[in-house]
Protein backbone atom coordinates (compact mmCIF):
# COMPACT_ATOMS: atom_id res chain seq x y z
CA UNK A 1 0.00 0.00 0.00
CA UNK A 2 1.00 3.83 -0.75
CA UNK A 3 1.78 5.88 1.80
CA UNK A 4 -0.26 8.52 3.36
CA UNK A 5 0.40 12.34 2.61
CA UNK A 6 1.83 14.10 4.90
CA UNK A 7 -0.92 16.40 6.47
CA UNK A 8 0.69 18.56 8.95
CA UNK A 9 -0.10 22.01 8.48
CA UNK A 10 -3.17 20.72 5.65
CA UNK A 11 -6.84 22.92 6.41
CA UNK A 12 -9.56 19.53 5.40
CA UNK A 13 -13.36 19.81 5.21
CA UNK A 14 -15.16 16.37 5.44
CA UNK A 15 -18.65 16.53 4.39
CA UNK A 16 -21.36 14.44 6.39
CA UNK A 17 -18.71 14.54 8.50
CA UNK A 18 -20.66 13.80 11.29
CA UNK A 19 -21.50 10.09 9.96
CA UNK A 20 -19.53 6.67 11.08
CA UNK A 21 -16.78 7.32 8.12
CA UNK A 22 -16.74 11.10 9.31
CA UNK A 23 -16.28 10.60 13.03
CA UNK A 24 -13.87 7.75 12.12
CA UNK A 25 -11.37 9.90 10.05
CA UNK A 26 -11.64 12.86 12.42
CA UNK A 27 -10.24 11.08 15.16
CA UNK A 28 -7.60 9.66 12.88
CA UNK A 29 -6.64 12.62 11.46
CA UNK A 30 -6.79 14.46 15.34
CA UNK A 31 -4.36 11.71 16.68
CA UNK A 32 -1.82 11.47 13.86
CA UNK A 33 -1.49 14.92 12.43
CA UNK A 34 -1.12 18.71 13.82
CA UNK A 35 -3.67 20.18 11.29
CA UNK A 36 -4.00 23.98 10.78
CA UNK A 37 -8.27 23.21 10.61
CA UNK A 38 -10.22 20.79 10.32
CA UNK A 39 -14.37 21.39 9.04
CA UNK A 40 -16.96 18.90 9.74
CA UNK A 41 -19.79 19.73 7.71
CA UNK A 42 -23.35 18.33 8.05
CA UNK A 43 -26.83 19.09 8.70
CA UNK A 44 -27.29 17.12 11.65
CA UNK A 45 -27.20 19.59 14.77
CA UNK A 46 -27.84 16.95 17.28
CA UNK A 47 -25.03 14.77 16.00
CA UNK A 48 -22.04 17.62 15.66
CA UNK A 49 -22.86 18.69 19.61
CA UNK A 50 -22.43 14.82 20.45
CA UNK A 51 -19.33 15.28 18.48
CA UNK A 52 -17.84 18.81 20.32
CA UNK A 53 -18.39 17.11 23.68
CA UNK A 54 -15.69 14.48 22.50
CA UNK A 55 -13.23 17.25 20.21
CA UNK A 56 -14.36 20.31 21.15
CA UNK A 57 -13.67 23.30 18.84
CA UNK A 58 -11.71 25.75 21.72
CA UNK A 59 -8.99 28.08 20.67
CA UNK A 60 -5.84 25.73 20.42
CA UNK A 61 -8.16 22.78 18.61
CA UNK A 62 -8.24 22.85 14.78
CA UNK A 63 -11.32 21.42 14.61
CA UNK A 64 -14.59 23.28 13.97
CA UNK A 65 -18.36 22.28 13.53
CA UNK A 66 -20.69 23.76 10.84
CA UNK A 67 -23.90 22.98 9.89
CA UNK A 68 -24.75 22.97 6.03
CA UNK A 69 -25.70 20.76 3.24
CA UNK A 70 -24.13 19.72 0.01
CA UNK A 71 -27.61 20.81 -1.41
CA UNK A 72 -26.61 24.82 -0.25
CA UNK A 73 -23.53 25.64 -3.02
CA UNK A 74 -23.43 28.87 -1.42
CA UNK A 75 -22.86 27.65 2.00
CA UNK A 76 -20.19 24.79 0.44
CA UNK A 77 -18.38 28.12 -0.80
CA UNK A 78 -18.20 29.95 2.56
CA UNK A 79 -17.51 26.83 4.24
CA UNK A 80 -14.40 25.69 1.90
CA UNK A 81 -12.80 29.35 2.03
CA UNK A 82 -8.97 28.14 3.12
CA UNK A 83 -9.57 24.36 2.87
CA UNK A 84 -6.88 22.43 0.75
CA UNK A 85 -8.17 19.02 0.67
CA UNK A 86 -12.27 18.05 0.52
CA UNK A 87 -13.42 14.57 1.43
CA UNK A 88 -16.98 13.93 0.15
CA UNK A 89 -18.72 11.67 2.51
CA UNK A 90 -22.16 13.22 2.45
CA UNK A 91 -25.20 11.23 0.79
CA UNK A 92 -28.16 9.58 1.25
CA UNK A 93 -27.36 5.68 1.40
CA UNK A 94 -29.98 3.78 2.30
CA UNK A 95 -31.81 2.01 -0.77
CA UNK A 96 -35.06 1.53 0.57
CA UNK A 97 -35.35 5.23 1.43
CA UNK A 98 -33.55 6.37 -2.18
CA UNK A 99 -36.61 3.91 -3.80
CA UNK A 100 -39.20 5.77 -2.01
CA UNK A 101 -37.36 9.13 -1.84
CA UNK A 102 -36.24 10.06 -5.52
CA UNK A 103 -36.05 13.17 -5.71
CA UNK A 104 -34.41 14.10 -2.39
CA UNK A 105 -32.09 11.04 -3.19
CA UNK A 106 -30.76 13.23 -6.78
CA UNK A 107 -30.73 16.61 -4.99
CA UNK A 108 -27.94 15.07 -2.22
CA UNK A 109 -26.24 12.73 -3.98
CA UNK A 110 -25.88 13.98 -7.73
CA UNK A 111 -26.68 17.84 -7.38
CA UNK A 112 -24.57 17.89 -4.29
CA UNK A 113 -22.21 16.22 -6.38
CA UNK A 114 -22.01 19.38 -8.77
CA UNK A 115 -22.44 22.01 -5.42
CA UNK A 116 -19.15 20.29 -4.28
CA UNK A 117 -16.91 20.60 -7.08
CA UNK A 118 -18.61 24.46 -7.98
CA UNK A 119 -17.81 25.39 -4.88
CA UNK A 120 -13.95 23.78 -4.40
CA UNK A 121 -13.32 25.50 -7.68
CA UNK A 122 -14.32 28.61 -6.79
CA UNK A 123 -12.67 28.24 -3.65
CA UNK A 124 -8.84 27.67 -4.53
CA UNK A 125 -9.02 24.02 -2.96
CA UNK A 126 -6.21 21.64 -4.15
CA UNK A 127 -7.59 17.96 -3.76
CA UNK A 128 -11.22 16.44 -3.76
CA UNK A 129 -11.69 13.12 -2.63
CA UNK A 130 -15.07 11.64 -2.83
CA UNK A 131 -16.75 8.02 -1.81
CA UNK A 132 -18.43 6.04 -4.10
CA UNK A 133 -19.90 2.73 -3.25
CA UNK A 134 -19.95 -0.61 -4.85
CA UNK A 135 -23.70 -0.05 -5.95
CA UNK A 136 -22.23 2.79 -8.25
CA UNK A 137 -20.63 -0.62 -10.71
CA UNK A 138 -23.47 -1.65 -12.56
CA UNK A 139 -26.64 0.00 -10.32
CA UNK A 140 -29.92 -1.51 -10.42
CA UNK A 141 -31.46 0.93 -7.86
CA UNK A 142 -31.50 4.41 -7.68
CA UNK A 143 -29.36 5.24 -4.74
CA UNK A 144 -26.19 3.13 -6.91
CA UNK A 145 -27.35 4.91 -9.70
CA UNK A 146 -27.39 8.02 -8.29
CA UNK A 147 -23.48 7.70 -7.44
CA UNK A 148 -22.61 6.30 -10.65
CA UNK A 149 -23.77 9.83 -11.25
CA UNK A 150 -22.12 11.53 -8.41
CA UNK A 151 -18.59 9.39 -9.83
CA UNK A 152 -18.62 10.54 -13.36
CA UNK A 153 -19.02 14.03 -12.26
CA UNK A 154 -16.32 14.15 -10.03
CA UNK A 155 -13.84 12.38 -13.10
CA UNK A 156 -15.29 14.97 -15.67
CA UNK A 157 -14.57 18.26 -13.05
CA UNK A 158 -10.89 17.65 -13.91
CA UNK A 159 -12.12 18.94 -17.22
CA UNK A 160 -13.42 22.25 -15.48
CA UNK A 161 -10.82 22.94 -12.82
CA UNK A 162 -8.14 24.52 -15.45
CA UNK A 163 -4.30 23.77 -14.81
CA UNK A 164 -4.24 24.97 -11.20
CA UNK A 165 -7.22 24.25 -10.60
CA UNK A 166 -8.41 21.21 -7.33
CA UNK A 167 -7.71 17.97 -8.65
CA UNK A 168 -10.55 15.32 -8.42
CA UNK A 169 -11.04 11.64 -7.73
CA UNK A 170 -13.09 9.16 -6.50
CA UNK A 171 -12.81 6.44 -3.89
CA UNK A 172 -15.02 3.03 -4.05
CA UNK A 173 -15.24 0.62 -1.95
CA UNK A 174 -17.77 -1.97 0.00
CA UNK A 175 -19.60 -2.73 2.54
CA UNK A 176 -18.40 -1.18 5.90
CA UNK A 177 -18.83 -3.94 8.63
CA UNK A 178 -21.61 -2.68 11.78
CA UNK A 179 -22.56 0.35 9.81
CA UNK A 180 -25.69 1.83 9.52
CA UNK A 181 -28.26 -0.18 7.13
CA UNK A 182 -25.49 -3.43 7.09
CA UNK A 183 -26.97 -6.60 8.48
CA UNK A 184 -24.50 -6.85 11.31
CA UNK A 185 -26.17 -4.10 13.68
CA UNK A 186 -29.64 -6.05 12.45
CA UNK A 187 -28.22 -9.48 13.19
CA UNK A 188 -26.73 -8.45 16.58
CA UNK A 189 -30.06 -6.59 18.16
CA UNK A 190 -31.96 -9.53 16.76
CA UNK A 191 -29.61 -12.09 19.27
CA UNK A 192 -29.70 -9.61 21.81
CA UNK A 193 -33.18 -9.49 21.86
CA UNK A 194 -33.77 -12.94 21.69
CA UNK A 195 -34.85 -13.95 18.53
CA UNK A 196 -35.23 -17.40 17.84
CA UNK A 197 -33.84 -17.79 13.64
CA UNK A 198 -32.23 -14.63 11.77
CA UNK A 199 -33.50 -13.68 8.60
CA UNK A 200 -31.47 -14.40 5.17
CA UNK A 201 -32.73 -12.73 2.19
CA UNK A 202 -30.78 -14.96 -0.02
CA UNK A 203 -28.37 -17.75 1.17
CA UNK A 204 -26.24 -17.15 -2.28
CA UNK A 205 -25.86 -13.77 -1.45
CA UNK A 206 -22.43 -12.25 -1.00
CA UNK A 207 -20.74 -8.58 -0.27
CA UNK A 208 -17.69 -7.33 0.10
CA UNK A 209 -16.84 -6.23 3.89
CA UNK A 210 -14.23 -3.20 4.89
CA UNK A 211 -13.50 -1.78 8.58
CA UNK A 212 -14.28 1.73 9.03
CA UNK A 213 -10.45 2.04 9.92
CA UNK A 214 -9.54 0.65 6.29
CA UNK A 215 -11.76 2.74 4.95
CA UNK A 216 -10.21 5.32 6.45
CA UNK A 217 -6.43 4.56 5.26
CA UNK A 218 -7.38 4.07 1.78
CA UNK A 219 -9.47 7.30 1.30
CA UNK A 220 -5.72 8.84 2.78
CA UNK A 221 -3.29 7.01 1.21
CA UNK A 222 -5.41 7.03 -2.29
CA UNK A 223 -4.74 11.58 -1.88
CA UNK A 224 -1.32 10.80 -2.25
CA UNK A 225 -1.42 8.91 -5.61
CA UNK A 226 -4.24 10.79 -7.09
CA UNK A 227 -3.42 13.08 -10.45
CA UNK A 228 -7.14 13.84 -10.81
CA UNK A 229 -9.84 11.31 -12.28
CA UNK A 230 -9.04 7.97 -10.96
CA UNK A 231 -11.19 5.66 -9.20
CA UNK A 232 -9.46 3.80 -6.54
CA UNK A 233 -10.69 0.53 -5.12
CA UNK A 234 -9.54 -1.17 -2.53
CA UNK A 235 -8.43 -5.72 -2.61
CA UNK A 236 -10.69 -6.50 0.43
CA UNK A 237 -12.50 -9.61 1.31
CA UNK A 238 -15.75 -11.20 0.19
CA UNK A 239 -18.37 -12.96 2.97
CA UNK A 240 -21.18 -14.98 2.53
CA UNK A 241 -24.34 -13.54 4.15
CA UNK A 242 -25.30 -16.97 5.38
CA UNK A 243 -21.63 -17.36 6.92
CA UNK A 244 -21.92 -13.42 9.13
CA UNK A 245 -25.15 -15.08 10.75
CA UNK A 246 -23.63 -18.50 11.49
CA UNK A 247 -20.85 -16.44 12.76
CA UNK A 248 -22.66 -14.08 15.39
CA UNK A 249 -25.57 -16.83 16.00
CA UNK A 250 -24.34 -20.45 15.24
CA UNK A 251 -27.04 -21.82 17.20
CA UNK A 252 -30.10 -19.66 15.35
CA UNK A 253 -32.45 -21.04 13.00
CA UNK A 254 -31.83 -19.18 9.86
CA UNK A 255 -34.90 -18.16 7.69
CA UNK A 256 -34.93 -17.25 3.85
CA UNK A 257 -37.02 -14.37 3.09
CA UNK A 258 -36.06 -12.79 0.06
CA UNK A 259 -34.54 -10.25 -1.95
CA UNK A 260 -35.38 -6.89 -1.13
CA UNK A 261 -36.16 -4.24 -3.71
CA UNK A 262 -33.15 -2.90 -5.34
CA UNK A 263 -31.10 -5.40 -3.61
CA UNK A 264 -28.20 -7.16 -5.38
CA UNK A 265 -27.59 -10.94 -5.05
CA UNK A 266 -23.85 -9.82 -5.71
CA UNK A 267 -21.80 -6.17 -5.79
CA UNK A 268 -19.45 -5.36 -8.48
CA UNK A 269 -17.07 -2.79 -8.12
CA UNK A 270 -14.81 -3.20 -11.32
CA UNK A 271 -16.80 -3.82 -14.39
CA UNK A 272 -15.83 -5.64 -17.42
CA UNK A 273 -16.09 -2.70 -19.30
CA UNK A 274 -14.49 -0.73 -16.68
CA UNK A 275 -11.39 -3.33 -16.56
CA UNK A 276 -10.24 -1.71 -20.04
CA UNK A 277 -8.55 1.05 -17.87
CA UNK A 278 -7.73 -0.73 -15.00
CA UNK A 279 -4.40 -1.22 -13.44
CA UNK A 280 -3.38 -3.88 -10.58
CA UNK A 281 -1.73 -2.90 -7.45
CA UNK A 282 -0.73 -5.05 -4.53
CA UNK A 283 -3.59 -4.09 -2.54
CA UNK A 284 -5.46 -2.10 -5.19
CA UNK A 285 -7.03 -1.21 -8.30
CA UNK A 286 -6.98 1.87 -9.91
CA UNK A 287 -9.70 3.11 -12.68
CA UNK A 288 -7.95 5.12 -15.09
CA UNK A 289 -10.42 8.14 -16.94
CA UNK A 290 -11.51 6.58 -20.27
CA UNK A 291 -12.01 9.91 -21.56
CA UNK A 292 -9.89 13.17 -20.96
CA UNK A 293 -8.45 16.62 -22.30
CA UNK A 294 -7.59 17.80 -19.22
CA UNK A 295 -3.91 20.08 -19.40
CA UNK A 296 -1.98 17.82 -16.97
CA UNK A 297 0.68 16.08 -16.89
CA UNK A 298 -0.31 12.10 -15.24
CA UNK A 299 2.00 10.24 -13.61
CA UNK A 300 2.12 6.81 -15.82
CA UNK A 301 0.51 3.71 -13.43
CA UNK A 302 3.02 1.16 -14.71
CA UNK A 303 5.57 4.33 -12.80
CA UNK A 304 4.17 3.51 -10.19
CA UNK A 305 4.38 -0.05 -10.02
CA UNK A 306 0.67 -1.07 -11.87
CA UNK A 307 -0.05 -3.57 -14.29
CA UNK A 308 -2.60 -3.05 -16.76
CA UNK A 309 -5.35 -5.24 -16.94
CA UNK A 310 -5.74 -7.31 -19.96
CA UNK A 311 -8.17 -10.08 -21.20
CA UNK A 312 -11.65 -10.33 -19.67
CA UNK A 313 -11.70 -8.82 -15.97
CA UNK A 314 -14.35 -8.41 -13.56
CA UNK A 315 -14.22 -7.86 -9.25
CA UNK A 316 -17.44 -8.76 -8.21
CA UNK A 317 -18.21 -10.74 -4.72
CA UNK A 318 -18.82 -13.72 -5.57
CA UNK A 319 -16.10 -14.50 -8.27
CA UNK A 320 -13.83 -12.54 -5.51
CA UNK A 321 -10.14 -15.06 -4.54
CA UNK A 322 -10.41 -13.97 -0.81
CA UNK A 323 -13.50 -15.19 1.22
CA UNK A 324 -13.29 -14.85 4.87
CA UNK A 325 -14.09 -18.09 6.64
CA UNK A 326 -17.19 -18.14 9.55
CA UNK A 327 -14.08 -18.59 12.27
CA UNK A 328 -12.43 -15.45 10.21
CA UNK A 329 -15.82 -13.17 10.18
CA UNK A 330 -16.44 -13.88 14.10
CA UNK A 331 -12.85 -13.44 15.34
CA UNK A 332 -13.34 -9.84 13.27
CA UNK A 333 -16.51 -9.36 14.91
CA UNK A 334 -15.09 -9.58 17.91
CA UNK A 335 -12.43 -7.48 17.30
CA UNK A 336 -14.51 -4.44 16.54
CA UNK A 337 -16.91 -5.56 19.49
CA UNK A 338 -19.63 -6.01 17.09
CA UNK A 339 -20.56 -9.62 18.61
CA UNK A 340 -24.19 -9.78 20.18
CA UNK A 341 -23.36 -10.21 24.25
CA UNK A 342 -24.73 -13.55 24.40
CA UNK A 343 -22.74 -14.53 21.57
Amino acid sequence: MFEELDLNGKSILISGGTGSFGQHMVSHLLDRYDLRRLVVLSRDEAKQSDMAMRWPSVKGSPIRYFIGDVRDQARLEMAMQGIDIVVHAAALKQVPAAEYNPFECIRTNVMGAENIVQAAIRSGVKQVIALSTDKAANPVNLYGASKLASDKIFVAANNLSGQDGPRFAVVRYGNVIGSRGSVVPLFKRLVEDGATLLPITDDRMTRFVITLDQGVRFVLNSLSMMDGGEIFVPRIPSVRVVDVASAMAPALEQKIVGIRPGEKLHEVMITDDDARDTYSFDDFYVIEPSLHDWDRQREPKESLGGQRIEGDFRYASDSNSHFLSVEEIRVLLGELKLLPVSA
